[in-house]
């Protein structure tokens, strides 16, 4: 019963078991007036909580986010797993921003979630990230860049561990180069005027894997018509070639932005359930 009670008031902010919370990250932080990012938050209940947490970072091209199918839905299947949720509705073009807005705001929830993770049931070595499509692409960075402090950058002071503790990049945005980006994606998260040399290697994720990046799962299918699934076999290689802990899983067809929603493809590729068995074997998950 008081384990109920602590996570009905998550975050005291709006919460009740029927509809999630909304918290605005950047309320109250004196240098981002004016900046407004929300993140929807889906808690475990207290009779299936494993202490898991996630980031979710829909797809848009870096331009507009796809909250339904890569976002509410997704946060619902992870609380079926007694994961808690929070759909992070990350700052984008569409709205006149671009790198770093939205390291800012993905590093801002991590340290959210952690400085209020032994208040809420959750364990701080097992809160991840998921993203699609250009989320991917968001995801990787906040592990492949956790080292950089953007907090620190807007004045925010917090000695909080930024790097999420695994990443899954699904049919992911990863690489700036000519000859496999996706375009939008790359002018929405760089703006026009800085698709510099310099800057298509700096935000290609392949070429950009640290030794401590976290354990990470990759979905791609061969068929997919927006973004070139070489971006996934591009960050496969370069984890290898690092040692890092992962999963890839390249599929012959399902497509692009089917998010988590039940389609033909979602249930006979069971790429959830592989996602799932992936999280068991990693002991973010039982």
């Amino acid at each position: 019963m008081k384990r109920f009670i602590i996570l009905s008031i998550f975050f005291t902010v709006c919460f009740s078991l029927k509809a999630q919370s909304k918290i605005d990250i950047w309320k109250d932080i004196e240098n981002m007036k004016g900046n407004k990012t929300m993140m929807l938050v889906y808690p475990a209940t207290a009779n299936n909580n494993t202490g898991a947490a996630v980031v979710i970072c829909p797809g848009g091209s870096y331009h507009h986010l796809g909250i339904t199918r890569e976002g509410k839905m997704v946060a619902e299947w992870f609380n079926k797993k007694g994961v808690s949720a929070f759909v992070l509705c990350y700052r984008t073009a569409g709205k006149g921003y671009h790198y770093p807005a939205m390291m800012e705001d993905i590093q801002r929830a991590i340290q959210l979630i952690r400085d209020n993770a032994d208040k809420h049931g959750i364990d701080n070595d097992k809160i991840g990230a998921i993203g699609f499509s250009a989320g991917g692409h968001l995801v990787t960075m906040s592990g492949a860049f956790s080292n950089h402090n953007y907090l620190s950058d807007i004045g925010i002071q917090t000695e909080t561990n930024l790097r999420p503790n695994w990443i899954a990049a699904i049919y992911p945005v990863v690489s700036m180069q000519d000859s496999i980006a996706h375009q939008w994606s790359r002018k929405s998260l760089l703006g026009k005027e800085n698709i510099t040399k310099e800057n298509k290697d700096l935000f290609s994720m392949e070429l950009q894997i640290p030794d401590n990046m976290p354990p990470t799962f990759i979905l791609a299918s061969k068929d997919d018509d927006v973004v070139d699934y070489r971006n996934s076999m591009a960050l496969d290689k370069a984890l290898t070639n690092k040692n890092i802990c992962h999963s890839f899983l390249l599929l012959d067809t399902g497509g692009h932005g089917y998010g988590m929603k039940d389609t033909d493809f979602t249930v006979s590729s069971q790429w959830r359930e592989k996602l799932y068995e992936w999280l068991i074997s990693i002991n973010v998950l039982k």
